[in-house]
């Protein structure tokens, strides 16, 4: 029985260290943390203002009030870097199209919500912020293959501001580990099950951060509501790693969060129009 007692032990400290080296971030080595503390969710963009996500409006009125940016990159069917969240067009543009399967000249011609924006490309949204507020920039890696990481690097290599990129897709920061170490990179995560109704094995290791022994990040972004989560607490309290909060919507969803992540990802609401405590 002892013997039994002794090996049940042995097996369960063997698991515990594998997982521990399995979530573990980035220790040595790790670039300076992001300036700024509230990230502006694709923008500080208002439909009720003709500003919809992810467009030349909604990042200019991001940068006139002063807060980051969270913005999301693609591909185009020519190859162009730009800034759209969704892979299709249909909810953005009503249109039954991927934005990978129009040139960036034919999305130019496409109305981002009824607005009289569009689709922008990446370098110009890097034109325009211009180093004001810091980026974080997600990478939509839709397969494996994809030149998406290489293309948006080699725009970020000529841009003089503070940035750091992020992505659920693991191929996606392994990338960047390889070939621009140098660049602040962070994970992505949430429920996928609870949120998405998600149960593919794939999304398993995502949502536990089991993959960061493989893309060692410097951050994590994760959806606030799963602020209790195992994985991220450990990556947080036993590794220090700092976290983003994503997508905080209300003041009281803020407050909710706030002693757990040290960045919120906002939309919907102005952080100091709500007395929020320490603005940046």
């Amino acid at each position: 029985m002892t013997d039994n007692r002794h090996s049940w032990i042995k097996r369960g400290l063997t698991a515990g260290l594998f997982y521990l080296l399995s979530i573990a971030p980035r220790l040595i080595g790790r670039p300076k943390r992001m300036p700024g503390k509230f990230y502006a969710h694709r923008g500080l963009h208002d439909l009720s203002l003709g500003i919809p996500e992810n467009t030349m409006a909604a990042f200019r009125r991001a940068v006139e009030h002063g807060y980051g940016i969270e913005l999301d990159v693609q591909l185009t069917k020519d190859g162009q870097v730009v800034a759209a969240h969704d892979f299709d067009l249909k909810r953005i543009c009503g249109v039954e199209k991927n934005v990978d399967e129009l040139t960036y000249e034919e999305l130019k011609a496409l109305p981002v919500l009824g607005t009289a924006e569009h689709i922008p490309l990446f370098q110009d949204v890097l034109d325009l912020v211009d180093g004001k507020v810091p980026l974080l920039v997600e990478i939509k890696y839709k397969h494996v293959g994809s030149s998406i990481c290489r293309k948006a690097a080699e725009l970020l290599d000529h841009y003089s501001g503070s940035y750091c990129i992020e992505s659920f897709h693991p191929v996606a920061l392994m990338w960047f580990r390889k070939y621009r170490p140098y660049t602040v990179r962070g994970q992505l995560g949430m429920n996928f099950h609870k949120d998405d109704g998600r149960v593919h094995p794939v999304y398993y290791f995502p949502r536990h951060l089991l993959t960061n022994f493989l893309t060692k990040p410097d951050f994590i972004a994760y959806d606030h509501h799963a602020r209790s989560a195992l994985s991220l607490t450990i990556c947080r309290v036993v590794f220090g790693i700092p976290c983003f909060a994503w997508t905080v919507k209300s003041p009281r969803e803020y407050y909710a969060c706030e002693h757990v992540f040290d960045y919120f990802i906002f939309e919907g609401f102005l952080p100091e129009e709500s007395d929020i405590r320490n603005c940046s």
